[in-house]
């Protein structure tokens, strides 16, 4: 296994209900490590530029709307196997389908607000990265 890095959200729903200590723990428990974090509101636009490869999906509308309606944490983890490790612990994005003791199973609301986004793979784990942080705030 290698050390890698790898892409996390905290989405509005979740900081609304101030669940960023519990979520953050839960990744840094789990052996993921914060390597840059940076509290934000993004705008419409920056939403739907991050949400561009779902432009043509129904859901696409809803989704840049609610992720510019409140504040959101961005990070970057790493560690073994980061991208697999985020994603276990992130669990299934539909809750209803997310592993008992995941942060969906425990934290999401619907499918739609669902707490947290990280990456699927390496390609979009540095596409991600780079949409949010310059090389020099990663402090790993």
């Amino acid at each position: 296994m290698a050390t890698e890095r790898t892409f996390s959200m905290i989405k509005p729903d979740a900081t609304r209900r101030n669940l960023m200590g519990k979520i953050i723990a839960r990744l840094e428990e789990s052996g993921l490590r914060v390597v840059a974090s940076k509290r934000i509101l993004m705008s419409k636009a920056q939403a739907e530029a991050f949400y561009a490869v779902h432009k043509d999906r129904p859901f696409y509308g809803e989704l840049t709307t609610f992720m510019a309606s409140g504040p959101t944490v961005v990070q970057v983890l790493e560690g073994e196997d980061a991208i697999a490790k985020n994603r276990e612990v992130m669990g299934a994005t539909n809750p209803a389908d997310a592993a008992p003791g995941t942060i969906r199973a425990d934290y999401a609301q619907s499918i739609g607000e669902n707490a947290v986004h990280g990456s699927d793979a390496a390609e979009t784990a540095a596409e991600e990265i780079a949409f949010w942080f310059a090389g020099h705030e990663i402090v790993g």
